[in-house]
């Protein structure tokens, strides 16, 4: 099992991922300044939308080098390919596929592949896994992922996606979550940017917070 990676954007801090499905790339700037100035530390377009890369190469053009930038909903090695070639370093998958995780991992790569079982799990670190993305969230309450925590090695990262809201961090975060992956609550195509600010700043006092309770 590898160890968590030592890029300079690893691991993100705070350890909360923006899903940005569907982001128009002449939107990509607007959207990205807003999640930045609140304080994400990584940020990630799914590949099953339209525009999806060109999207990226703009959010990579924008974030600081401790930002984490990259593509979601990847499934192939192609795609990977086509995700470092804008310059990004994250490449996240809804499911464990060992052949994409290893490519990742080949060029130099962040990997967090979706996993939901014990089984998924302990594949994909021992493939070189550097986060795990718990989905669907919604399927798994915080006793889950306790339980799942329970049996993987410590400083394992763990981070619940599909459904998290602002209130339900803590929960997460009191049972091993070390980390979110935040989509429809926190941004849809055609969201207010001030929405997007107000909503995205709400998350990050969340983490906070919470943050500061769990290690006081």
């Amino acid at each position: 099992m590898s160890p968590l990676s030592s890029s300079p954007n690893w691991p993100p801090q705070p350890p909360l991922v923006a899903i940005l499905r569907g982001l128009p790339p002449g939107e990509a700037d607007d959207v990205g300044r807003v999640l930045l100035d609140a304080g994400f530390g990584a940020l990630e377009v799914p590949l099953n939308r339209d525009g999806a890369l060109a999207s990226i190469a703009r959010l990579v053009a924008l974030a600081p080098r401790q930002v984490a930038v990259g593509a979601g909903t990847v499934t192939t090695t192609a795609q990977v390919d086509a995700v470092a070639a804008t310059g990004a370093t994250l490449i996240v998958s809804p499911h464990f596929d060992e052949a994409v995780v290893r490519h990742t991992k080949a060029l130099g790569m962040l990997s967090v592949p979706g996993v939901f079982t014990a089984s998924e799990a302990f594949a994909a670190l021992r493939a070189g896994a550097d986060a795990l993305k718990i989905f669907p969230a919604e399927a798994m309450p915080p006793a889950g992922l306790q339980a799942l925590a329970s049996v993987l090695p410590a400083g394992t990262a763990l981070w619940p996606v599909g459904g998290v809201t602002a209130e339900s961090l803590s929960a997460w975060q009191r049972v091993g979550a070390t980390g979110f992956g935040i989509g429809g609550a926190l941004y849809k195509p055609g969201v207010a940017l001030d929405e997007l600010r107000r909503r995205a700043e709400a998350y990050v006092q969340a983490w906070n917070s919470s943050r500061s309770a769990t290690h006081p």
